[in-house]
């Protein structure tokens, strides 16, 4: 894919998804509300309906050859980008999937482990470092100092002895 055809591709994606919240949008009031101000749905719809002019400029520009990239007939992402791409998606996809079945913390640790040893090729120390401190740390700042519960699906029963200090 060359850099032309994927501005045509983006400009085209954004228009349609504007174009989707614009809709979605009136369900809402998206006009004054008397003695309250803007509808609930007045952001959204103002905010993708500048979106979709943008993009509609961005079109324009692409078929008058305005810009740079309308003319760039250079490849857009390498191979090698690309799989870097897929394989954070996949993993970050893993992720969530793995939220619903093991809870946020063991699925954020199999993550973070996977995406710095194996993507980022860090060192043992640093792996090991982030991969128990930043789950360690979130949890702390969530259910400990915001009392905000996070999911723990099947884990939860491994975090009542914690609860029982903390608590």
């Amino acid at each position: 894919m060359t850099v032309r055809t994927a501005e045509l591709v983006m400009a085209i994606a954004t228009m349609l998804i504007s174009i989707a919240i614009m809709w979605k949008s009136t369900e809402l009031s998206i006009g004054w509300v008397p003695q309250k101000g803007p509808g609930s749905g007045a952001w959204p719809f103002w905010l993708s309906t500048g979106m979709l002019l943008a993009s509609a400029a961005t079109l324009v520009r692409w078929f008058l050859r305005a810009t740079p990239e309308s003319r760039s007939e250079e490849t857009y992402i390498s191979r090698t980008a690309f799989y870097v791409v897929g394989v954070s998606v996949g993993a970050i996809l893993f992720l969530l999937i793995a939220t619903n079945f093991i809870g946020i913390y063991f699925a954020l640790l199999l993550f973070l482990f996977f995406y710095l040893r194996f993507v980022g090729r860090h060192s043992w120390t640093t792996t090991l470092s982030v991969t128990i401190g930043v789950p360690v740390f979130i949890f702390c700042m969530f259910e400990w100092a915001l009392t905000i519960p996070l999911p723990k699906a099947i884990s939860e029963p491994l975090f009542y002895p914690i609860y029982d200090l903390i608590y």
